[in-house]
């Protein structure tokens, strides 16, 4: 596929899809044209990686686990120093916290419009937005 068509199916501009390749993130083939030809592998591949930027990694990292994402798993990392091991470490804890705040929001919209009478769109508050009762609490602590 060309660059066009991954960039719609990821939802990733196309200039951000070059800027991975120059990161080394993701590898397209060249045809005799010199036209980029992204394989169907690569949605996968750009989706985890927008998910792993998303969540704070830098590409220097994500470059290096990469291989790890890959199906068959084959992971050969003779360069993971402690440092690297270290950071890992860290940015999986911090994954996790956010993953568990993400649930509890989650679960908390689910709870209240389990507890919203469903109605005509049209008696939605002016702006169109539903408005969040006090006690719906959204932080990562509470």
């Amino acid at each position: 596929m060309r660059i066009g068509e991954l960039s719609g199916r990821t939802d990733t501009p196309a200039r951000l899809l070059r800027y991975y390749e120059e990161q080394g993130l993701i590898e397209p083939e060249r045809m005799p044209n010199g036209y980029r030809e992204y394989g169907e592998y690569l949605v996968d591949r750009v989706i985890q990686i927008r998910g792993l930027l998303d969540v704070g990694l830098p590409t220097r990292i994500i470059k290096q686990i990469l291989p790890c994402l890959n199906k068959p798993r084959t992971i050969h990392m003779p360069y993971a120093t402690p440092d690297m091991v270290a950071t890992l470490e860290r940015e999986r804890d911090r994954m996790t916290e956010k993953i568990a705040c993400l649930t509890k929001n989650r679960d908390a919209i689910h709870d209240y419009l389990a507890q919203v009478p469903p109605g005509p769109p049209d008696t939605a508050p002016e702006g169109g937005e539903e408005a969040v009762g006090a006690s719906t609490d959204f932080s990562p602590s509470g």
